[in-house]
């Protein structure tokens, strides 16, 4: 998939959203953090979402399957998937049972399944067979929390209301001194109020190509990368 072109940064302000009251960060913060930004984005030109879709449904079922998998593992079980079910309405016509062998090389794939049905059916009874753009209706499918329904606002429809927060970000996000929280809405609210809310959607995909490729949870290459000996604790121990 082609990445979006870099969007003008502009100043982060308090934004509130369900609960998502962020705090304001001092000046300092947020221009360190928009040095990391145009690091990230300089080091990774090409970052992107690296689940394979066409379509916003198939990118909400990838998105489903990925949990406690790879996205590697996913992308080989999809295409045969999606050839075989190529609208919401044809999941919704099957059964949990009639998909399983197709995702059956991934972890939890009966639970999986059986998410993927459900999602799919309601898309169909309740929205038209259009997957919903906004956050409160996608969290009434069935294998949808906040992360997911993010990764699909983001990247399906270029709408920015969080940002993904996976174990790359999490891990990336500690050592840049983003954040010192652990937990995972917490570290959302504290990126979302240190990053200017265009870049929310490319922020994660930064991060998760920058974690993926050099700052690893085992083996990582930050004392190597120039953006980590500037900003990451790893590299400075």
């Amino acid at each position: 998939m082609m990445s979006p072109a870099q969007p003008p940064i502009q100043p982060a302000g308090p934004t509130s959203k369900r609960g998502f009251d962020l705090s304001p960060k001092m000046p300092a913060e947020k221009a360190r953090a928009r040095r990391i930004l145009d690091g990230l984005y300089r080091h990774y030109p090409d970052a992107h979402c690296e689940l394979n879709y066409t379509t916003p449904h198939e990118l909400l079922i990838a998105t489903i399957l990925s949990a406690q998998a790879t996205d590697v593992g996913v992308n080989k079980a999809t295409p045969a998937l999606f050839a075989a079910y190529p609208t919401p309405a044809d999941y919704a016509a099957a059964s949990p049972e009639e998909i399983e062998p197709y995702i059956n090389s991934i972890g939890l794939y009966r639970n999986k399944a059986r998410a993927v049905y459900e999602a799919m059916k309601r898309i169909v009874d309740e929205y038209d067979g259009e997957v919903p753009n906004t956050m409160e209706d996608l969290l009434t499918l069935r294998g949808v929390a906040r992360k997911t329904a993010n990764v699909v606002l983001g990247n399906a429809f270029g709408i920015n209301v969080g940002v993904v927060v996976d174990t790359h970000v999490s891990r990336v996000s500690h050592r840049f001194g983003l954040t010192a929280e652990t937990d995972v809405k917490k570290i959302e609210r504290d990126l979302m109020a240190l990053f200017p809310r265009p870049h929310w959607c490319m922020l994660s995909h930064l991060l998760i190509f920058h974690g993926r490729r050099v700052c690893k949870a085992r083996g990582a290459l930050c004392h190597e990368h120039p953006l980590c000996r500037a900003y990451c604790s790893h590299a400075q121990t």
